[in-house]
């Protein structure tokens, strides 16, 4: 980690794309810190439309191409970014390898060590890991074990890719046909965990986690949440506890997903995401400043990070536009 302060400060948010309010957010944690700097977007679009939003839109190579290290530790020594914001499940395997890379041209990466990554990504690791640690999570198999003895499985069944991401190929299945149909060759089988599906934002700072906001959701779109309430539960603040304690080197923003029923108490853990949630505008404005508190540990200034947020409060999103002449945007 960077512990050095330095003027201007300039911030990185990292497969920028749809990502404006959390541009917005840093845009404000620097401004509150009284810092001069500029907040740079990169993406592999230049149709991002978080281009628009930054002080400046920048290109570089997509994640899984082996160039994309190389040209990121180059462009943030070139630009001298203080820290690196990952926004995307694609790209946070390769930062969390390089942390150490990018350490020493002076950026933090706000990313867990990989064997967090590892586990967040793959969902067969999330359930084994919750499992070997005592952490509460539904049952879960291989289709093809479901579908050999279909009658000793509790259908409807929860079919989804093992490295999915934003809700794509989830599917509920009630019986073995629908199974056969939905379940792609790398999909898991999961119990269908009762209740209500809960999210948990967290910040973890040299190892401690300093803030866990739960928020229940009411709407998702596409995978990602559009209203949401926040809610304070001993039993959410507990799991928040329990999961970062249990954690590998976990660093900077995550968030925890667990169905809650409310009747009779019971959690389970279905994800766990090493990076910022699409929900998290809801718990900044309750009070949960991640990105001011992130810059903070960057620079090695002294931290105003607290656990309290404003419980109750309702987020409903709604859908926004940049506009801008072709040639802005290189059409």
């Amino acid at each position: 980690m960077a512990a050095v302060a330095r003027d201007p400060v300039n911030v990185l948010i990292s497969s920028a794309g749809r990502r404006g309010a959390l541009l917005r957010l840093f845009r404000e944690a620097l401004i509150s810190l009284g810092l001069r700097g500029e907040l740079l977007a990169v993406d592999v679009s230049p149709l991002a439309a978080a281009f628009q939003l930054a002080d400046r839109g920048l290109l570089v190579p997509p994640a899984r191409d082996e160039a994309f290290v190389p040209a990121m530790l180059e462009l943030c020594q070139r630009e001298r970014v203080a820290l690196v914001v990952p926004t995307n499940d694609h790209e946070l395997a390769a930062y969390a390898a390089a942390r150490e890379a990018f350490a020493a041209i002076g950026t933090t990466v706000a990313i867990s060590a990989p064997s967090v990554v590892a586990i967040g990504r793959d969902k067969r690791l999330t359930n084994a890991w919750c499992r070997e640690h005592d952490l509460p999570a539904p049952r879960q198999w291989t289709p093809a074990v479901v579908l050999a003895r279909p009658g000793s499985y509790p259908f409807p069944l929860i079919s989804k890719p093992a490295r999915g991401s934003a809700a794509i190929g989830v599917a509920r299945v009630a019986d073995a046909d629908e199974l056969r149909r939905a379940a792609g060759p790398d999909d898991v089988v999961e119990a269908v965990a009762p209740g209500i599906e809960h999210t948990i934002d967290l910040l973890v700072l040299d190892g401690r986690l300093v803030s866990a906001v739960p928020r229940r959701r009411i709407e998702v779109r596409a995978g990602e949440v559009q209203k949401a309430i926040t809610v304070r539960r001993e039993d959410l603040a507990d799991l928040a506890a329990r999961v970062v304690a249990a954690l590998p080197g976990a660093f900077g923003a995550l968030n925890v997903q667990a169905f809650l029923d409310e009747a009779t108490g019971a959690l389970h853990v279905i994800e766990l995401n090493p990076r910022f949630g699409g929900g998290f505008p809801l718990a900044h404005a309750a009070g949960a400043d991640y990105p001011r508190w992130l810059v903070e540990a960057a620079l090695g200034l002294p931290s105003s990070a607290h656990g309290g947020f404003r419980d109750g409060l309702v987020m409903l999103r709604y859908d926004d536009a940049v506009f801008v002449d072709a040639a802005t945007a290189g059409l």
